[in-house]
């Protein structure tokens, strides 16, 4: 039978394939370090829980980095790498936080373990460690990941948007062999932190006819219009999950049922059907399968820490994660 696909068409496949391949965990294991730097996760845990009681917003920071990182050419700490052209650099990565905790839990294990813990490893550590400070879920985080060598500003193009449709969601995280369920959990990681008026407040006013987003509970509208004025600062900072920004809990999946979701792409969760009823199972409503959060929210980030991991020659152990060696 003759195949009649394009190369760009062969290209995409390809690139499914190896992305949807290391996608479940080829090349980590739980305890890799056990013998080659012993102290390498409670390293790591001591450094964020360091920084998170000076400044408490480094948890949700490192947990949207990895976010941002694996999604990029998989999780291998390329938006760690700065320069003038890095994915760092992006504007979709602008408001990202927390590099400076990376960077410090870096040079303490390069002083007991020079050259055997990668940077895109702690970055998964410090993301699991940010959701526990949180009093969420702890859990066995595979590693063994290389470093990338490549960061390209033009890559973080890929990540999803704050406007993205649910089913360019779905097709976003497909591409990764994440599905639905593996969607909904974990953009609730936004149940902890901040968003800046300015990827929001387009929605407050001139949304649709003139008028403000229709989705945004009448009640809430006021709130978000006094924390985000027109013509007001583009950078104030707004919790995702109001009422409960510190906790990682199931409350902002409550406030998406009751049109208070902040992004206009995490209030299509409750919008779209086939996002909702994961919703409503995760808020135990009756009559159907109940999900715990915490733990499907731990198995989803084990799903996608391994997104496109790299192993032997194709990456390397940085010495400072902000460069390439």
């Amino acid at each position: 039978m003759k195949c009649s696909y394009t190369k760009p068409a062969l290209l995409a496949m390809v690139f499914m394939v190896t992305m949807v391949a290391t996608a479940f965990g080829q090349g980590t294991r739980v305890g890799f370090y056990s013998k080659s730097c012993r102290q390498a996760e409670s390293i790591v845990k001591s450094t964020v829980e360091s920084h998170f009681r000076t400044n408490p917003a480094i948890a949700p920071g490192l947990l949207r980095m990895h976010f941002h990182d694996c999604f990029v050419n998989g999780c291998d700490g390329s938006v760690l790498i700065d320069g003038p052209d890095t994915e760092r650099r992006a504007p979709q990565n602008s408001l990202l936080r927390g590099f400076e905790v990376i960077d410090d839990a870096k040079r303490k294990l390069e002083a007991v373990c020079p050259g055997v813990v990668s940077c895109a490893d702690v970055l998964s550590l410090a993301a699991r460690d940010s959701v526990v400070l949180t009093k969420g879920i702890n859990w066995k985080v595979p590693t063994g990941r290389k470093d990338g060598r490549v960061s390209l500003q033009s890559d973080a193009s890929s990540l999803p948007s704050f406007r993205s449709s649910i089913d360019s969601q779905k097709q976003q995280f497909a591409r990764f062999g994440l599905d639905t369920k593996d969607l909904v959990v974990l953009v609730g990681g936004h149940t902890v932190g901040t968003a800046a008026c300015l990827v929001f407040s387009y929605r407050l006013n001139n949304f649709t006819n003139g008028g403000p987003d229709t989705t945004i509970n009448s009640s809430f509208l006021p709130q978000l219009q006094a924390l985000c004025p027109q013509n007001g600062n583009n950078f104030r900072r707004v919790d995702l999950d109001t009422g409960s920004a510190n906790k990682f809990d199931t409350s902002f999946f409550t406030n998406l049922k009751n049109g208070r979701g902040v992004l206009e792409s995490d209030q299509k969760l409750w919008t779209d059907p086939s996002t909702r009823t994961i919703i409503q199972q995760l808020l135990g409503e009756k009559g159907l399968k109940r999900l715990n959060f915490n733990k499907e929210f731990a198995r989803s980030m084990v799903k996608m820490s391994n997104i496109g991991v790299k192993t032997g020659s194709n990456g390397e152990i940085r010495r400072v994660c902000s460069a390439i060696n």
